[in-house]
């Protein structure tokens, strides 16, 4: 006998909104793709080290290799009895007193031990003269076998987002293909009948339908290239039928506009109708209080954001994303923190997100400096900003240089 569904609930703390998702959403699968194509994605597997780093004694300077016993007998002159490049097997050291020329990313010679840099020879045909009072230190310019890690050793654990710097640690552990994240396949339904496409003529009533470019976007930054944007009418059969239509062929809805109070604002009555569990409904938040959030009887999560542009990318980035990205096994926090750069005040009880433009120096906390939009509905604004930072209820002044945790758009 199964128990029955929690009862839903209704204008929550943000807090108990991002727990509550969390607990609904599912885990998501994983394939094996090309390294070629693994770039954004997240990684679902364990690499290792194919061989030690680096796998030889590297050189890491211009110069000759020499035994640093000679310097230690005082020799400061060497015979030249090679040339080795990078990529060219190792020659050997004839004698202590002998040298070879060896460039930057070469296997240092059999017998060498120690690399002096061409700025400190002067060469008279066979013979290599080091610079007069220059002291060299045994060992110099030599990146030893195996200092950087073992054979074998774990670079790279599952959740970690490929980047530029984990697709040259992919390549150099020899892996062909990768396993990563599978996303979900995603609808953004925008709802509204004021909303118009771009290419059609626009009325004075009417205007651009911009929020689902606009959550498409965020995904799309973040990997998400499985997500298809639809504009629904204010018509109660029509969101039922192609809600329901699109329920069955994605794993997951975004939906934006139509979940407040008003005589059309139809969507909370469409999915229930379509059978979506309402988890709840309102969260204590400026912008965004209308937002809604369910999961359907096939365990599909159900994000229906208010229309307004400000309340509806700030829930994606806040809600959405980070909850997607969870449920693909994504290490690390969502969010990062910042330091608030200007006090700023804030009357009502109420969770508020603050688009922020970041700046700061080098080596130095980034500084969020406030960039406050009109209304709900400014989102030219946000082009001046480079996220949001949430500021938590209970007060109504947040002086500067608090340390606030930040959402980029």
């Amino acid at each position: 006998m199964t128990s029955p569904a929690p009862e839903p609930a209704y204008r929550i703390d943000v807090v108990e909104a991002a727990r509550l998702i969390d607990e609904h959403m599912p885990t998501y699968g994983s394939h094996l793709v090309p390294l070629e194509d693994a770039e954004g994605c997240i990684l679902r597997q364990t690499v290792t080290a194919e061989r030690e780093q680096p796998p030889y004694d590297r050189v890491t300077m211009d110069g000759i290799a020499i035994d640093s016993a000679a310097l230690a007998q005082g020799l400061r002159e060497f015979k030249l009895t090679g040339n080795q490049a990078a990529g060219e097997a190792a020659m050997r050291l004839p004698t202590t007193g002998a040298c070879i020329e060896i460039m930057t990313g070469a296997v240092l010679p059999i017998g060498a031990d120690t690399v002096i840099p061409v700025e400190r020879i002067k060469l008279k045909a066979d013979r290599v003269i080091l610079e007069a009072g220059y002291k060299a230190t045994p060992g110099q310019f030599v990146h030893t076998r195996g200092s950087d890690h073992a054979k074998g050793l774990p670079l790279l654990e599952p959740g970690v987002r490929i980047r530029a710097p984990e697709m040259a640690i992919l390549t150099v552990a020899g892996s062909a293909t990768v396993e990563v994240a599978e996303w979900p396949k995603l609808a953004v339904i925008s709802t509204g009948d004021e909303l118009v496409e771009l290419g059609q003529p626009l009325e004075t009533y009417q205007i651009r339908s911009s929020n689902d470019r606009a959550i498409q976007a965020a995904f799309r930054a973040r990997g998400c290239h499985d997500c298809i944007r639809v504009h629904l009418p204010d018509e109660p059969q029509r969101l039922l039928q192609s809600i329901g239509d699109l329920h069955e062929q994605m794993d997951v809805l975004i939906l934006s506009g139509g979940v407040s109070m008003g005589k059309y604002d139809y969507v909370p009555g469409v999915l229930e109708k379509l059978g979506v569990q309402l988890v709840f409904h309102k969260v204590l938040q400026r912008p965004g209080l209308p937002m809604w959030f369910g999961v359907s009887q096939m365990g599909k999560p159900v994000f229906a954001l208010p229309g307004n542009p400000v309340s509806t990318l700030v829930c994606a980035v806040r809600y959405a994303l980070p909850a997607l990205l969870k449920g693909m096994a994504t290490r690390g926090k969502s969010s990062e923190y910042v330091v608030l750069g200007d006090a700023v005040t804030f009357k009502p009880d109420l969770t508020w997100f603050l688009p922020v433009k970041l700046v700061g120096d080098v080596g130095k906390p980034a500084r969020a400096l406030p960039r406050p939009t009109n209304t709900s509905g400014d989102f030219i604004s946000l082009g001046d900003s480079s996220g949001f930072v949430e500021l938590p209820r209970g007060q109504d002044r947040y002086e500067a240089g608090l340390n606030v945790p930040f959402y980029r758009w």
